[in-house]
C-alpha cells in the first residue's frame, strides 16, 4: 500500500517533469494515461495504479493544485467506469484507452417523453440484424449531445418479458445519420438538454453492454456513477467566480449579516452542506459496499435540499433584487439562475421522488407500492 505522503511526493515530482500550461495537451493526456494517474483506483491490468478510492482523489486534488487535466476519470467519467466494471476484456481494451485519454466524449440516452421516473417504461426498440442492433424511438434531456461520440443507450430488445428483463445496454457511435439531435431551451436561458431521436441507428453488437436483456443492472451501475458524480460537482453558478455561490459573503454584501435570523438560516444551510460532507466521505471510504449505496443514495436527494435551501436562503438575502435578471443586475441574475437550477438536481441521476422510493424500500425496507402488472410482458401493459 502506498503511503500518502510518498504518493503526493510522487504526483507532485511527475507533474513537476512534465506538467506546463504551455505543454501539448493531447501529449499531456496521453502522458497521465501511460503513467495511471487517470483512474488510478483502478487494477494495473485496467491502466490504474491499484490506489484506494480516497487516494485517487488525493491525485486529482494534486493534479487540480498544479491547474493539471486527466486524472479522476476513475470517479467523473460514466463512459469509462460503467465500461470498467461492466464490460467485456475486448471492450475495455477497446473503449477505454481514448475515453481515459480525452479522446472520446459521451452523453446518456436513458430518459424518454414517456419514459423519465419510469424510466422501466421505455420504448426506444433495438432489433438484432446481423452483427448490428438496429435502433428506432427518442430519448429527450440528453447533455453533451451535440458532442458526443457514444450515446450510453438503454433500449428495449424484447417487449415478451416483464419490461425490466427486456432492456439492454449499448454503447451507440452518435455520429451517423440515423440521430437526429434538437436542442431544448432551458428557463435558465441554456440549452445544455437535447432531444435524440434514433430512426434505423445502427450500433454494433460488439459495442453491447453485458447480456442482451440484462441492460437494467448495467443501468443501475452507470446511475450509480452519476448519482455519486453529481453530489460531488454539484452545479450553483454560472461562473465560479460569482459571488451568489457564498452566502456570508451575500449576505456581508446585502448588509444583513448582523440580522440573527439570516445569520441562522445561513448557519442552517451551511449545517446540511456539513453533515451531507460527512456522510459522502464515509460512504467513499466504507469497506462494506451496502453501506456505502445506501449512503450515495442518502447523499444525492440531500444535496438537491440543499441546493434548494441555499437558493431559498440566497433569494431572502437579497430580497426584491432577486426578480431582477440580465447582465446589469449581477447579483439578482446569479440568484434567480441559482434558484432555477436547483430543479436539475431534483431531476437529473432520478427525480427526488424516485430517490425516497429508493431509499424507502431498499435501506428502511418498507413494503413496495403494489403493482399489478410486475410479471406481466411488456407489450401487454397499458400506456
Amino acid at each position: 500500500m502506498t503511503d500518502d505522503a510518498a504518493l503526493r511526493t510522487e504526483v507532485r515530482d511527475w507533474l513537476a517533469a512534465n506538467w506546463s500550461p504551455e505543454v501539448d495537451r493531447e501529449t499531456f493526456a496521453a502522458a497521465v494515461f501511460e503513467a495511471g494517474w487517470t483512474a488510478p483506483s483502478w487494477e494495473p491490468s485496467c491502466y490504474g495504479r491499484g490506489l484506494t478510492d480516497r487516494q485517487s482523489r488525493l491525485v486529482a486534488a494534486e493534479f487540480a493544485a498544479a491547474g493539471a487535466p486527466g486524472a479522476g476519470h476513475d470517479r467523473a467519467d460514466l463512459f469509462a467506469c460503467t465500461v470498467h466494471d461492466c464490460g467485456s476484456e475486448e471492450q475495455k481494451r477497446r473503449l477505454l484507452p481514448p475515453a481515459l485519454r480525452g479522446e472520446s466524449k459521451w452523453c446518456l440516452l436513458y430518459s424518454e417523453p414517456g419514459a423519465g421516473s419510469d424510466l422501466a417504461g421505455l420504448r426506444t426498440r433495438a432489433e438484432r440484424d446481423g452483427h448490428d442492433w438496429i435502433v428506432n424511438g427518442q430519448k429527450v434531456w440528453t447533455s453533451f449531445a451535440t458532442t458526443a461520440d457514444y450515446g450510453m443507450l438503454v433500449a428495449r430488445t424484447d417487449p415478451d418479458v416483464p419490461k425490466h428483463n427486456g432492456i439492454t445496454f449499448f454503447m451507440l457511435p452518435m455520429r451517423q445519420p440515423g440521430v437526429e439531435i434538437r436542442p431544448i431551451h432551458q428557463i435558465t436561458g441554456e440549452s445544455e438538454f437535447n432531444e435524440v431521436f434514433l430512426t434505423d441507428a445502427r450500433v454494433p453488437d460488439a459495442n453491447r453492454i453485458g447480456e442482451p436483456g440484462a441492460g437494467w443492472s448495467v443501468l443501475q451501475v452507470a446511475l450509480g456513477y452519476e448519482r455519486r458524480l453529481m453530489g460531488d460537482i454539484a452545479r450553483t453558478t454560472r461562473s465560479r467566480r460569482e459571488k451568489s455561490s457564498d452566502l456570508v459573503e451575500l449576505a456581508r454584501d446585502a448588509g444583513c449579516l448582523g440580522d440573527s435570523h439570516i445569520r441562522q438560516q445561513i448557519a442552517r444551510a451551511h449545517a446540511l452542506a456539513g453533515v451531507n460532507r460527512w456522510n459522502t466521505q464515509r460512504a467513499k471510504t466504507s469497506p462494506d459496499r451496502a453501506e456505502a449505496a445506501t449512503l450515495l443514495a442518502l447523499g444525492k436527494i440531500a444535496m438537491s435540499r440543499i441546493l434548494h435551501e441555499t437558493a431559498r436562503v440566497a433569494t431572502e438575502i437579497v430580497g426584491a433584487e432577486a426578480m431582477l435578471s440580465g447582465p446589469e443586475n449581477p447579483v439578482g441574475d446569479a440568484v434567480t439562475f441559482r434558484a432555477l437550477n436547483a430543479y436539475f438536481t431534483s431531476i437529473g441521476g432520478g427525480t427526488d421522488q424516485i430517490q425516497r422510493n429508493i431509499i424507502g424500500e431498499r435501506v428502511l425496507g418498507l413494503p413496495k407500492e403494489p403493482d399489478p402488472y410486475r410479471d406481466a410482458p411488456f407489450r401487454d401493459l397499458p400506456h
